[in-house]
């Protein structure tokens, strides 16, 4: 009878440290849009490159940027830009996440 009670107990305490695990990983793969270098390296990086130099329209205006990073862009061919203004980004970290791909192209 004592063995069972151990091994419940040693079950019940592997599953309950698997779901603590499990919670804080999440959590910690979840990046903040007010980490703007995170957020760009998680978010941004795929279609943009991590040196911001793909799909980067130089003669678009910082407005018509914003614009897009808040309400998204569908080209001609995918991949489409998201709307982020609707992941929780707010103006100020759209233009942030501007400024950073502003300073990561012209640091090439």
């Amino acid at each position: 009878m004592k063995q069972v009670k151990m091994i419940t107990i040693s079950i019940a305490a592997t599953l309950l440290s698997s779901v603590i695990f499990l919670t804080v990983s999440l959590a910690q793969d979840e990046v903040k849009p007010s980490d703007t270098e995170a957020y760009y390296k998680a978010k941004c990086t795929a279609c943009h490159g991590p040196k911001a130099e793909k799909r980067f329209d130089a003669t678009l205006t910082d407005e018509q940027y914003l614009d897009v990073i808040m309400k998204g862009k569908k080209p001609e061919k995918p991949p489409n830009m998201p709307a982020y203004g609707e992941k929780g980004v707010t103006a100020d970290q759209a233009k942030a996440l501007l400024e950073y791909m502003k300073k990561l192209r012209s640091a090439q």
